[in-house]
């Protein structure tokens, strides 16, 4: 009743109230209110409540030029399948009804990142946009986050008009197919703290002036894209950066003894480039560096005994470099380090004793290098060692019994070294082993029997001199999923206990004298959905018998990729039911005394790649299914008793690979003759 009375108070004092316009009410009350407030200040109190609740304002709105600008940037977007810009209208606002934009009090654009996303969610929803960067977000002149990435198809080269963008802090433009270089108008985005290009198809060199301009950069991701050229010496201006990622492109030249001055830098990856010269010895100021990625380069010279400074590292991968000379003493002294990687180089000498001190090692990879003499006993107090990889190397004599403290160990790999120890030592049983691998290390005689009891799931003992019948307590090693006995002497059939490795999927007895036939492998027992082959190698043996006409059928057998019989007595007709192996890709039944014809529905297998069957005794002809396999590259059916025109077919077969069969003509051949 007292509000309705004010109006009409109101009304009696302004009579044309009805005409006035809205927003001319509240001045014209004003001046009201200073006459009745002096009557009777109730009137200015509640005037005051009135107009604040009743009386409507200006709302904030988009800025035009902002608006404009984005618009701009829709129109250039061919394709928008995720729906991300649907919200992007003429008619509503861009600070409130547009997803993805970030408005500030003022209603400029401060934010733009990819709708419905914020920075970081790259693989939360699967997002994809194709078009082109608009120069007109350059416009954008508050911006200080633009992230379009992970849109998988903007194209197009990243416009020279973004180096206008004054205050940009974060700028990410990564995963998609951006090309061109990256714009030398870079250098004047002074207050960029993270760039990210990554993953695009960008080329050309980095303009040096933006590392001596762009002084705040934090982070920095080129990576996997065509960048080339040496990197600027000027990178050691970026003083505060914290995380490098150049890798997977194609740098040259030498690492910048200027990277040393990054001294806040925490990850550095410049792997998979083409990046030449030694690892400077200012390296070894980056003591907050946890994570370092110098691999697959062309790195010479040796690692520099500066290394001892990265007292942060924890994973350091400098694998398949050209690197030389011996491993310095004073890595010992990386207290933190988890992961030392050096693998496919040209090390050489002994390993450093001091290696031993790095307890929190748990993963060494040292193989293919030149390393030499005994492994240090002081190995044995690594006792967080998962892994150690010393294969093909060329260390010897005895293996420090000291090994047996290693209560961590799951992965040993020995293979190819001149050890010459004549048999496994009984010591490593002791081992909570998974994997052992002791190819071509000297050893004689016969299977351990504490095998047996172990928890390997990786036995490779190939290329030794070992020698007697497979046990039978080889069922019992029931973990097993690789076995590889390649190599040795052994003889004797498989037994039937054979069939108890459930989860045995890759198996190669190559090279030595099994015999009998084939079943205990071929009807292996499994646990779905492991213990399906992968591959069997059989081959070099003296198997004999017929193949089982069901051998295709075994359930075990249903994604194998590769079976390998060749060289053995095997008898018999090929059977029909191996085009029933669906994942099939290699088979060799080469240098047995198979009979009968080549089955059509080998043609069935239609992810065959190599076909061998020669020299053995198959006759008719050949199926044109077969031979017109899509994708078969090795065919060779030389050596047999096959007769008429070979089939047309597209791929690159050579002559040699038909030749022996009198009765076979056309195309390598030479043609056929009719009558």
């Amino acid at each position: 009743q007292l509000f309705k009375a004010t109006l009409y108070l109101i009304h009696l004092q302004i009579p044309n109230l009805n005409h006035i316009h809205l927003f001319s009410f509240p001045i014209i009350i004003a001046t009201k209110m200073e006459i009745w407030g002096r009557r009777n200040p109730f009137f200015f109190i509640f005037f005051y409540i009135i107009f604040s609740v009743f009386v409507p304002r200006p709302l904030e709105c988009c800025h035009l030029v902002d608006k404009t600008s984005l618009l701009d940037f829709k129109q250039k977007v061919t394709s928008d399948p995720s729906n991300l810009l649907q919200t992007w209208t003429l008619s509503t606002d861009c600070c409130k009804s547009w997803e993805g934009i970030a408005c500030n009090s003022n209603g400029r654009v401060v934010n733009v990142s990819r709708p419905g996303l914020s920075s970081g969610d790259d693989f939360i929803i699967d997002t994809s946009m194709s078009g082109t960067l608009s120069p007109s977000l350059a416009n954008l002149s508050f911006l200080e986050l633009l992230d379009l990435s992970n849109l998988k198809d903007l194209t197009g080269p990243i416009p020279p008009e973004f180096g206008k963008l004054s205050r940009l802090s974060y700028l990410f433009l990564d995963t998609n197919k951006l090309s061109g270089s990256i714009p030398v108008t870079f250098k004047y985005l002074y207050q960029l703290k993270k760039l990210y290009l990554s993953d695009n198809t960008l080329s050309g060199t980095i303009p040096s002036s933006i590392f001596k301009s762009v002084l705040s950069l934090s982070e920095l991701g080129l990576s996997a894209n065509q960048l080339s050229g040496s990197i600027p010496s000027s990178i050691g201006n970026l003083v505060s950066l914290t995380k490098l990622d150049m890798s997977r492109n194609k740098f040259f030249g030498s690492i910048p003894e200027s990277i040393g001055r990054l001294k806040n830098l925490a990850y550095v990856d410049l792997s998979e480039n083409q990046l030449s010269g030694k690892i400077p010895n200012s390296i070894g100021n980056l003591s907050q560096v946890s994570l370092m990625y110098l691999n697959q380069n062309q790195l010479r010279g040796k690692i520099p005994s500066s290394i001892s400074g990265l007292s942060s590292l924890v994973f350091c991968r400098l694998s398949e470099n050209q690197l030389s000379g011996s491993i310095p003493p004073s890595i010992g002294n990386l207290p933190k380090i988890q992961r030392l990687i050096f693998e496919n180089n040209k090390l050489s000498g002994k390993l450093p004793a001091t290696l031993g001190h790095l307890v929190t090692l748990t993963d060494m990879y040292f193989s293919n290098n030149l390393f030499t003499g005994k492994i240090p006993s002081s190995f044995g107090n690594l006792k967080n060692l998962q892994i150690l990889d010393l294969s093909k190397n060329k260390l010897s004599g005895e293996i420090p019994h000291q090994l047996v403290k290693l209560v961590s160990l799951q992965t040993l790999d020995l293979s190819f070294n001149p050890l010459g120890f004549s048999r496994i030592p009984n010591w490593f049983k002791k081992l909570r082993l998974f994997r052992l691998l002791l190819a071509k290390t000297g050893i004689r005689g016969n299977l351990p029997s504490w095998l047996a009891s172990s928890s390997l799931s990786t036995l490779d003992l190939s290329n030794n001199g070992l020698t007697g019948k497979l046990p039978t307590w080889i069922g019992n090693m029931t973990n097993l999923s690789l076995l590889n006995l390649s190599n040795n002497a052994f003889y004797s059939s498989i037994p039937d206990e054979f069939k108890n490795l459930t989860l045995l999927m890759d198996l190669d007895l190559h090279s030595n004298r099994f015999s009998g036939n084939l079943r205990a492998i071929f009807s292996k027992n499994f646990q779905d959905p492991l213990g399906h082959y992968n591959s069997i190698d059989l081959a070099y043996n003296m198997f004999t018998g017929p193949l089982d006409e069901n051998s295709g059928n075994e359930p075990v057998m249903d994604s194998i990729l590769s079976l390998s019989l060749s060289h053995n007595p095997l008898t018999g007709h090929i059977p029909k039911s191996l085009g029933n192996l669906a994942s099939l890709q290699v088979i060799k039944l080469a240098e047995n005394g198979l009979t009968g014809g080549i089955p059509t529905e080998v043609g069935n297998a239609k992810e065959l790649k190599t076909i061998l069957l020669s020299n053995n005794n198959l006759e008719g002809a050949i199926p044109a299914q077969v031979l017109n396999l899509q994708d078969l590259q090795e065919f060779d059916v030389s050596g047999n008793r096959l007769s008429g025109s070979i089939p047309p077919h597209k791929a690159n077969i050579p002559k040699s690979a038909f030749l022996g069969n009198h009765g076979l003509c056309g195309a390598p051949l030479p043609p056929c003759k009719h009558t």
